[in-house]
């Protein structure tokens, strides 16, 4: 704390265990009582105090004398703020700007004082100012508490918190002018007993302040200057080294050659350096024990991460004194904390300390305590934190390999996998050294070898072991991107993997086994695809970047290599793996990243006409699709125009469609002759070439073959005799799908006459009713296909078609009629919202395996997103959407994201429409459960409450900014009240009527209506209702009077729901004074309704506020009054239609009203009870929470009052820092032990476990 000029020569430090605000003496002695000197004192014994010097010598600054600091003059005392604004801008040297205050310092160090103290305060973004007066005279707390009144309550934010580059680089420029501050008064100024204890004193004090800014500003100023110290005691010990060497070599000498006036001069040297290294000890020790020991577990994650990372810098500079299990403890706990950020710089100051091997003997008890926790920290939920674990564990392997076990290596090895590539690169890494990075001495003499003979041949049969043992085969593309950056000579020796695969085995080695060659062949092409295309796989990125100059040049030499080499040896491959579909899909994917260039400029067209013909023979001999689509694939690849190869290619191409077609069409000609019952071996042929020309016809314009009337004919057939094999009928439509898209391609590119126009719109309209035929196939393969294609063709044909000036298209524009809206809409019902165990058609009777489960799911989603998809883009009615809405609850887990996205997607269509919507699927849900239950259901039933949770989460959806959903909730609340009345009682008025219940869902949304608009709702409600009704009290009547509360009641909480997003996320709970809200005009209640509103001024003398509602206390530290609203704004023009049940307004008399006033009263308070009862239940629940934000707030630690440490095993003392050997030392106080609470920010698992 601030130092008066006559405080005594020393402090005392506080002690954990009292109050840390409550006494104004913690660092001084105001009566003298502490002359005698004891343990923990800062000062030496036989030094003049602080107070003597600044009485005597230059301590007094004159009157006269020259206040000069940076060449600005000072008054009153008060510097003129230069020394925070030099170190604010930055532009001057950090050297120059200390210099000048040392030199004032040496003039006046009182005015020199002050102005470093207010240097601190204003660093805090404290308005006030420390006065001459103030510093002589108040208090330390008082001069503390004084300038927490100084803040400015308009804004949280202070200098090391503000953003902008300015105050960025002023957080680098205030810890750099603390660190230049003590390295050049290290000689001289802070062993004065007054600028360190001055100092000190202030940050100890403000480092315990309830002010987040003073706190945290002090805190990160302490932890430098015990950096800086910390320096400073390092540079004393390598002094008091060499001084103690020179000594013992002086007094070695013979007695004639000894000097004793030099031997006199190193003993007094090394007695002034013993004791400026006592004094710099009591400095580290203030500190340590004043800030570090505190704020190391402070309330705010910052400056704990400030703490943790000087600690960090300590230990690994100075490690003689500090890398001991007394100060790693703190690392260790600390790495349990609840924010990430602070369990990050843990990680990385240890990275700093494992990284130096000869620390690793002082680190064993500590690695043996933590490494569980650290290789668990490998999982952590943040990215950043897992990645640095993975590193250190990393650094831990290369220090000793004997520390990790098999398990622990195991549980990063997984993490290839990852789908965050940071985590995926440092698994590679730690991958790498573990089991590629060691190379047998034998290896030194091959390491010119090539081939199968290369050391490279070892590690990559290690690779492929790895892979087939993590048994994730479908992700190498994962694994090689995971240690491209670490392995990249290994992962690019495409020599060695294809002497591997074609070379036989040498002498006594063993050969690959048929797996091990498939996952060598998928990891060699996954290599050439990360080579050719500079980009990770996908997940793994967030997209293309663009390549530097070296990439590229680096991309097309691998290209190059990877041509030369594969262009001879593809073929090779081919012909030994042209049996096994497996390999052969891999290995036709290598062309696609060729430079085919190299075809011509190399001379080798005759290992491309080799190629031309493996594929030609693979595509005979296989019908799988994945082969065949890869031929098709590849075949596209190489007929580039842009080469030469081109006509070579095309020729191949074209023979080969030739001969499929003609085959095809001769097949089909016998296969649908009449009166003949085709065989098994008939339907195979043509399913084969089916296969074939619907795989080529992907990639590939064969308009002119003329597909469509073969395709038709066999679909045609197929409707009628309703005997054709399913997989036919499958690639069949497959097939026409792609002829008509690849007519439409034609139509859209070039100019197209109106008969091609008329051609394609025929053909495909065919199309489309044959489509909606096998709809209704036994078959679920067959209706799925038709399903999928259908969705398609017209989402494709759909108005949007002519966007982007393509007005030409107009004619082929198809809107589905209603059957086939009503189709397609039975098919979603039928076969996406079923259980999981009634889909046994689509997994081949392989339901319990738990793969196939899910692949099923995969499929269903993908045709319910085919659906939406129509609705999104209004190429089927909306209404028709109520039926998926209303599955949102039942299949959340399945669909909730698909459907939530589709209401979103139409409320910004139509927000009218999408709310008649909503309504109209809880009135579906509510007509299926009186089908179910009859009318006299109870409304405690799981059905019931179902739909009534369902519309609250409806009325979430609808966000917070009620004014732009305004006139939709007001249109959903007409449609709701309209059906709820819509079917009265057959046995007469006295019964409510049948759908009453459905206005208690529809008091789901009544919080979604503004204050004018629940008096708008509640006069149309008004309107249904009859004098009876309104006096009924039985059990059947709750609905009614339950949502007649809820548009009468709350009407201040729905003002404050209106800003509810803005104020929770600006409020925070801060410690300091709240203003009030001054320069803005509250508006008077009487104010919101104007003169032109007077229909609400005789309704309100009707209506009667349920007693003993009160205005919710308002808690925020600023409350802003909403925007009112206009009068006209009212949305009575929503309901301007009689409805036909209903009777008319009845104009009550003045007694009758009053008659039954006092009964409505009492009967509303109680439906309001019970309703807030229930509302309040609800909100404990945590169901599917995700569509509300949480309101965060930021809350202070307090230093009082702290609560004892349960765990005993963390009771220890709190250490000394005790500098290496060094004689004369002076006893230093202990603290009281170290009791804290640490479940206030650390996980659960560090409790009540002792460290060391």
């Amino acid at each position: 704390m601030i130092a008066a000029p006559e405080i005594p020569t020393d402090f005392t430090l506080l002690q954990e265990s009292e109050t840390h605000f409550s006494s104004d003496t913690d660092f001084e002695d105001i009566e003298g009582k502490n002359q005698k000197q004891g343990k923990g004192k800062t000062c030496k014994k036989g030094k003049k105090g602080p107070a003597e010097k600044g009485k005597g010598g230059n301590g007094g600054g004159k009157p006269g004398g020259p206040n000069r600091m940076n060449g600005h003059h000072q008054q009153n005392g008060v510097e003129n703020m230069m020394l925070f604004e030099v170190v604010k801008m930055g532009k001057s040297a950090m050297q120059s700007v200390v210099d000048d205050w040392i030199e004032s310092y040496k003039h006046d160090r009182d005015i020199a004082l002050l102005d470093l103290i207010n240097f601190f305060i204003q660093c805090s973004g404290c308005k006030g100012v420390v006065t001459a007066e103030m510093f002589r005279h108040m208090q330390n707390s008082e001069i503390i508490r004084k300038m927490t009144e100084e803040f400015d309550e308009d804004s949280g934010d202070y200098p090391l918190t503000m953003a902008g580059p300015q105050w960025k680089k002023f957080k680098s420029s205030f810890c750099e002018f603390i660190g230049v501050l003590v390295r050049q008064c290290q000689y001289s100024i802070i062993y004065d007993e007054y600028m360190m204890d001055t100092v000190i004193s202030l940050l100890t004090g403000l480092s315990d302040s309830q002010v987040r800014a003073f706190r945290h500003t002090s805190t990160l100023a302490a932890m430098k200057l015990m950096t800086a110290l910390v320096n400073v005691a390092l540079n004393l010990s390598i002094n008091m080294d060499n001084t103690q060497r020179q000594y013992e070599a002086e007094r070695n000498k013979i007695i004639g050659k000894r000097a004793n006036d030099r031997l006199e001069l190193l003993l007094q040297k090394r007695k002034e350096l013993q004791e400026n290294q006592d004094e710099i000890e009591n400095m580290m020790n203030a500190i340590f024990k004043g800030v570090f020991v505190h704020r190391y577990r402070d309330a705010i994650a910052e400056i704990r991460a400030i703490c943790i990372e000087e600690i960090g810098i300590w230990m690994k500079m100075y490690s003689d004194a500090f890398l001991n299990d007394s100060y790693l403890k703190y690392v260790g706990w600390t790495m349990h904390d609840k924010q990430g950020e602070v369990r990050l710089k843990c990680l990385t100051a240890l990275q700093g300390l494992y990284y130096n091997k000869e620390l690793n003997s002082k680190l064993e008890l500590f690695t043996s305590r933590f490494k569980d926790r650290i290789v668990s920290m490998t999982l952590d939920k943040e990215y950043d934190v897992a990645v640095q674990a993975i590193k250190l564990l990393t650094l831990v392997l290369q220090s000793s390999e004997e520390v990790l076990t098999a398990e622990d290596c195991e549980n990063v090895y997984h993490l290839v996998y990852s789908a965050h590539r940071p985590v995926a690169v440092a698994a590679g890494e730690f991958l790498y050294k573990k089991l590629f990075s060691r190379r047998d001495p034998e290896d030194d003499g091959i390491l010119k070898r090539r081939g199968r003979q290369s050391p490279n041949a070892n590690l990559v049969k290690t690779l492929v072991f790895f892979f087939l043992e993590s048994e994730l085969h479908e992700h190498a593309a994962y694994l090689v991107d995971s240690m491209w950056d670490c392995a990249t000579d290994l992962l690019k020796d495409w020599e060695c993997m294809n002497s591997l695969l074609l070379e036989e085995p040498l002498n006594g080695e063993e050969p690959l086994t048929d797996r091990q060659e498939s996952a060598l062949i998928e990891i060699m092409l996954c290599t050439i695809r990360q080579a050719a295309e500079c980009h990770p796989p996908v997940g793994r990125g967030t997209g293309k970047r663009v390549l530097t100059a070296k990439e590229k040049k680096t991309q097309l030499d691998d290209r190059t290599k990877i041509t030369e080499l594969f262009a001879v040896a593809l073929p090779q491959l081919l012909a030994k793996y042209s049996v096994d579909a497996e390999k052969v899909t891999n290995l036709l994917q290598l062309p696609q990243y060729f430079d085919l260039e190299i075809y011509t400029t190399g001379r080798l067209e005759k290992h491309l006409d080799a190629l031309l013909r493996q594929i030609r023979d693979i595509v005979e001999k296989h019908t799988d699709i994945d082969v065949l689509e890869a031929c098709s694939k590849t075949y596209h690849a190489l007929c580039n125009e842009e080469f030469t190869i081109f006509n070579r290619v095309d020729i191949a191409r074209s023979q080969l469609i030739d001969e499929l077609a003609d085959k095809f069409n001769r097949l089909l000609e016998d296969f649908l002759q009449e009166g003949e019952e085709p065989d098994e071996d008939d339907a195979y042929q043509v399913l084969s070439t089916l296969k074939r020309i619907t795989a080529f016809h992907n990639a590939h314009d064969l308009s002119r073959w003329d597909l469509f009337g073969c395709n038709y004919k066999l679909l045609k057939t197929g409707i009628e005799n309703g005997d054709m094999p399913e997989q036919i009928v499958i690639h069949a439509l497959q097939c026409t799908h792609y002829v008509i898209l690849w007519q439409l391609a034609k139509v859209t590119e070039s100019s197209s006459t109106k008969e091609d126009l008329l051609r394609l719109k025929k053909q495909m309209r065919v199309f489309c009713q044959i489509c909606q035929h096998y709809l209704t196939n036994v078959n679920t393969a067959v209706k799925e296909q038709a399903f999928t294609i259908l969705c398609d063709v017209l989402m494709i044909f759909s108005h949007q078609i002519m966007t982007g000036g393509r007005d030409m298209l107009e004619p082929l524009v198809y809107t589905p009629d209603s059957s086939l809206q009503s189709e397609l809409l039975s098919f979603i019902l039928d076969h996406v919202f079923i259980d999981q165990d009634d889909d046994n058609n689509s997994a081949d009777g392989q339901q319990d395996d738990e793969a196939s489960k899910i692949e099923a799911l995969h499929k269903r989603r993908n045709l319910l997103a085919a659906f939406c998809k129509l609705i999104v883009y209004t190429v089927v009615e909306m209404n028709t959407a109520a039926d998926i809405f209303k599955q949102y609850m039942k299949y959340y887990n399945d669909y909730g994201d698909i459907i939530k996205e589709t209401m979103s997607k139409t409320r910004q269509i139509d927000k009218i429409q999408c709310a008649k919507t909503l309504i109209l699927s809880l009135q579906q849900l509510f007509n299926e459960m009186i089908q179910e239950n009859g009318y006299n259901f109870d409304r405690s039933s799981p059905t019931f409450s179902g739909i009534k949770e369902l519309a609250r989460r409806f009325a979430l959806t609808f966000g917070l900014d009620q004014l732009k959903t305004r006139e939709a909730i007001a249109m959903l609340h007409k449609d709701g009240i309209e059906f709820a009345f819509k079917e009265p009682n057959p046995q007469g008025e006295s019964q409510p009527p049948l759908n009453l219940a459905f206005l208690d869902i529809l008091s789901e949304f009544s919080s979604k209506l503004l204050r004018q608009d629940k008096r708008t709702v509640y006069v149309y409600l008004e309107k249904f209702m009859t004098f009876q009704m309104s006096l009924r009290r039985e059990d059947v009547w709750l609905p009614l009077m339950s949502y007649r509360n809820s548009l009468l009641a709350g009407g201040d909480d729905d003002t404050m729901s209106v800003i509810s997003g803005i104020s929770s996320r600006g409020s925070t709970v801060r410690n300091k004074k709240t203003k009030p809200a001054t320069g803005k005009r509250k508006v008077p209640e009487a104010e919101e309704s104007s003169s032109s509103d007077s229909m609400w001024l005789n309704r309100e003398q009707t209506m009667h506020t349920p007693v003993m509602m009160q205005t919710p206390q308002l808690t925020s530290t600023i409350m802003r009054e909403p925007k009112r609203l206009r009068p006209e704004e009212n949305y009575m023009g929503v309901y301007p239609m009689q409805p036909e049940h209903h009777q008319a307004p009845l104009d009550y008399k003045q007694q009758e009203e009053a008659a039954r006033q006092q009964q409505e009263r009492a009967a509303m308070n109680y439906v309001k009870l019970r309703t807030n009862l229930q509302h309040a239940i609800r909100r404990g629940t945590s169901l599917m929470e995700d569509d509300e934000e949480p309101i965060v707030e930021d809350v202070m630690m307090s230093s009082e009052g702290r609560i004892e440490d349960l765990n005993e095993g963390m009771d220890f003392d709190t250490m000394d820092i005790d500098l290496p050997p060094s004689k004369n030392r002076r006893e230093r106080t202990e603290l009281k032990p170290d009791f804290f609470d640490p479940a206030s920010i650390m996980d659960e698992s560090v409790l009540g476990v002792s460290m060391f």
